[in-house]
């Protein structure tokens, strides 16, 4: 009897003192946070929690369709095989597809070769040989480490931005939830341009806001580099510019405007320095339109030609349709008179891409990731709870659906 009296009374011990230390840790955890500046705590958290539910659904699904019949489809195969050869480890090799293993390859060419076959802007790609280099030599690695930094400061930026557009900290939280619910949003963690270039349109608006206009030039050269709808966010920008200053248009304003405002040429130059890029590769300032055109069949057209053949070119090119139409109604719809850059904003998102002409069509649910305007009438929206809720699940469900299809290499729904 004595001795099991020992023992529970041992036990006892034990566990309060198991207690006593994980009572311990949590303090000193509670204490490292509070040191944490707002709002990076909820952006962590939200980084982390997002990059751990889709890895192990992505983990989860994969391993479910070895061995199924038509998995991948056959035009797929390729995709397939340049995913094993970039890593073995699955929860690596599936954020690549299609334009991640040229954009791999861009790293990879020297600089004194033409680039003439390759239609894209090079701030990506140039960014991964440093990074690179540091990595061993694994530019594969580079170019997603690149994607998910600039995930996380996207989350930042947006943060930011929301809580001063939309007014308080609940606000600005569903707006970053807004953003990670967009129905391809799982694209943020990929090889792809899609968090480096709605990072640098964040951090330029979030910099026009607090009228700081040199840093929003330096932001917007690199933003004009990292994707060819950049340096159209000059427009909205200056309209910001304008509504700062009251929308005056006497002589003294406009001296204003441009003692103010001249560091927005930086958007333009950045474009510019790319078309000088081109031409001192391959003696042509216009290459990387030849090669759009060669490449892809791209011509500039009509956006709004293009989006009405898209709703008769086929069942799934009319669901895509219906997708921008959607951002294009929840735009004009939601956002308010003062908030006319951000419109201005989302429009370009959705019509600049579909001026590209039916080609877009396989991308245009990629494409409209961009129009984080969409984010700032639904956050405004979620006021009621109601509603948040609706949207939160409807939301899900859909990026849940594509995020499968991805996984099972139906890449070509999104990219």
């Amino acid at each position: 009897m004595a001795e099991r009296w020992r023992n529970t009374t041992g036990a006892r011990r034990r566990v309060a003192g198991q207690r006593a230390r994980l009572a311990e840790f949590s303090a000193r955890a509670a204490r490292v946070g509070r040191r944490v500046p707002a709002p990076w705590p909820f952006v962590l958290g939200l980084f982390v929690g997002s990059k751990v539910v889709l890895t192990l659904v992505g983990l989860v699904v994969l391993h479910a369709w070895d061995g199924v019949p038509g998995a991948p489809p056959a035009d797929e195969t390729l995709m397939w095989a340049q995913q094993r050869d970039v890593s073995g480890h699955r929860w690596v090799s599936l954020w690549f597809a299609w334009d991640s293993f040229l954009y791999l390859r861009l790293t990879e060419l020297p600089l004194t070769e033409p680039w003439r076959d390759f239609g894209f802007p090079l701030l990506y790609p140039f960014l991964a040989r440093p990074v690179g280099a540091v990595l061993g030599g694994d530019n594969a690695l580079a170019l997603l480490l690149i994607s998910n930094v600039a995930f996380l400061f996207l989350l930042y930026f947006g943060y930011r931005l929301g809580e001063r557009l939309l007014g308080d900290d609940a606000a600005a939280r569903r707006f970053l939830r807004y953003l990670l619910l967009m129905p391809t949003a799982f694209l943020f963690h990929a090889a792809l341009t899609e968090s480096l270039f709605l990072c640098l349109a964040l951090a330029a608006f979030h910099y026009a806001e607090r009228r700081r206009w040199l840093v929003v030039g330096v932001v917007g050269f690199f933003l004009a580099l990292s994707r060819s709808v950049g340096f159209f966010v000059v427009l909205p920008l200056a309209l910001l510019l304008l509504r700062q200053h009251g929308w005056r248009f006497d002589p003294r304003s406009l001296r204003g405007y441009v003692r103010t405002g001249w560091p927005l040429l930086l958007l333009p130059a950045g474009w510019l320095t790319f078309m000088a890029f081109c031409r001192w590769q391959s003696g042509d300032w216009f290459a990387y339109q030849h090669a759009q055109q060669t490449g892809w069949g791209i011509r500039v057209q009509n956006p709004f030609g293009v989006l009405a053949g898209g709703l008769v070119a086929g069942p799934l090119d009319a669901v895509r349709v219906c997708f921008a139409i959607a951002v294009l109604a929840v735009l004009v719809v939601g956002l308010r008179r003062r908030e006319l850059p951000y419109l201005v904003y989302g429009l370009l998102m959705v019509l600049v891409p579909l001026s590209m002409g039916p080609p877009v069509y396989k991308s245009l649910l990629r494409y409209l990731l961009a129009a984080f305007p969409v984010c700032l009438v639904l956050a405004r929206w979620a006021r009621n709870a109601t509603l948040d809720v609706w949207l939160t699940a409807v939301l899900a469900l859909v990026q849940g659906a594509l995020f499968v299809l991805w996984l099972t290499y139906w890449t070509h729904v999104v990219i």
